[in-house]
């Protein structure tokens, strides 16, 4: 039975994991809707951003998780890390979007490491294989594939997808490394969560693209993207601290009626 504490977490895991996606924040942010900004990316944007996305999950993957040695550490640095990525907003918003490529790993490194200390401080064991795939998955959170409709789209829909694309494959993964480019379960994986990443690339870049944006405007951007993927980190990790308490069916359940 789940004390009163732990149901208002579930409950504020629920309100970060159902909250508005990025492109709400973002429009409501600059005041002009982001269709405006998606109308000035360059024509091959999509099949560029797809490529950037891959690379920058695997990357980050390793550096930013394999880099976090202290697995005593109770209390996440949510401030300095959105410090951290203001600051590349920064120089990304005063170069414009064809700084994106550039910028778009670094963030996503300060990023991956801000949901890794998240998780850490949730009580996950960071060397463990399913906690570091629990990270990237953070990145599919929040956004939606051109491919969903309602039912696919909710938090434990995405969790289900992602969870079929490794089925079976967590020994091989385990044996070759995480960013072994031998494993094409992998790369599945890290591919079903980066199509759902770029979206939200693609509206951050959007609202960057703005012309009015600047530096100052890059970094207010960085802000509230990395702000929404914190949220999605903390409702994801306290989701699975009840669930090895609880079992996945008990949470699934409260969190319903949550």
């Amino acid at each position: 039975m789940m004390t009163e504490i732990e149901r208002a977490d579930l409950e504020k895991a629920k309100y970060y994991l159902e909250n508005p996606g990025i492109a709400s924040q973002l429009t409501s942010l600059i005041g002009t809707p982001i269709e405006k900004g998606i109308s000035m990316l360059p024509e091959n944007w999509n099949s560029k951003v797809a490529d950037v996305v891959n690379k920058a999950l695997l990357k980050s993957s390793e550096i930013a998780i394999f880099s976090m040695k202290d697995p005593s550490a109770k209390k996440s640095s949510d401030y300095l890390h959105k410090v951290s990525v203001a600051i590349t907003g920064g120089l990304g918003g005063f170069f414009g979007i064809a700084a994106l490529a550039v910028e778009l790993p670094i963030t996503t490194t300060l990023m991956m490491r801000s949901i890794a200390d998240i998780a850490r401080s949730e009580g996950e064991n960071l060397s463990d294989l399913q906690t570091k795939l629990a990270c990237i998955e953070v990145f599919a959170l929040g956004g939606t594939s051109a491919t969903d409709d309602a039912a696919e789209a909710g938090y434990f829909a995405v969790r289900a997808a992602l969870s079929r694309t490794l089925s079976g494959s967590a020994r091989q993964i385990l044996e070759k490394g995480i960013t072994e480019q031998g494993s094409p379960l992998l790369m599945r994986f890290i591919a079903k969560a980066a199509e759902r990443f770029s979206i939200q690339i693609t509206e951050k870049a959007a609202a960057q693209a703005i012309p009015i944006i600047g530096a100052a405007g890059g970094a207010i951007i960085n802000t509230v993207f990395i702000n929404h993927f914190q949220n999605m980190a903390r409702g994801h990790f306290i989701v699975r601290r009840l669930e090895r308490k609880y079992g996945p069916e008990t949470v699934a359940h409260e969190y319903a009626i949550a």
